[in-house]
């Protein structure tokens, strides 16, 4: 059974701060292989959600450069699975540009059928709206200072996570098989 929680954007937003000038050791740089972008972003997802999809092929998981799903670091994946996604981990769908928040994403495109770019969110507002991205890295950058034909906005709407069975939990603690699991704490 899944339940349902707040994505944290202000942890998305602290992991932005932190790494947009920087990688995280954890993590490979795919900035000679093509880019780092979308890389960096589910990063930032990450620190929000807390949550991955460990689906094969079509889940949204990092484990090791040899161990990880497309949509980790690839643009249009990474797309497909959060406005999809109906399973563990983040989910969510594409807004107008005024309905995006921090901590949410942009991605940019030269046309319907190429997107090239996946950018965080940190503020929106009079102002506009300014990124987080790596490959060129960035930092409260304004959306309006990059160059492309077509952008599109995720809003994320939460973060689905496993809930155990209460019926077997209970029974392994009846036969003195285990104890019921600590609850994980999603902090807010």
């Amino acid at each position: 059974m899944l339940a349902v929680k707040e994505y944290n954007r202000m942890r998305a937003l602290a992991y932005a701060r932190r790494w947009a000038f920087a990688r995280n050791p954890l993590f490979n740089d795919y900035s000679p292989y093509g880019g780092d972008c979308t890389n960096f972003v589910s990063q930032c997802l990450l620190a929000g959600a807390l949550e991955m999809n460990e689906t094969p092929t079509f889940g949204w998981y990092y484990k090791s450069d040899a161990d990880r799903a497309p949509a980790w670091t690839g643009v249009e994946p990474f797309f497909d699975f959060l406005v999809g996604n109906e399973g563990e981990g983040p989910f969510g769908r594409e807004v107008e540009e005024g309905s995006v928040l921090p901590g949410d994403i942009v991605q940019l495109g030269r046309s319907e059928e190429d997107f090239y770019h996946t950018l965080l969110v940190m503020e929106t507002g009079e102002g506009g709206v300014t990124v987080a991205a790596h490959t060129n890295d960035a930092f409260l950058r304004p959306l309006s200072s990059y160059e492309y034909a077509l952008a599109r906005f995720i809003h994320i709407d939460g973060v689905r996570f496993p809930v155990p069975d209460e019926t077997a939990v209970f029974y392994a603690l009846l036969e003195g098989r285990s104890l019921p699991p600590v609850p994980s704490v999603s902090g807010q």
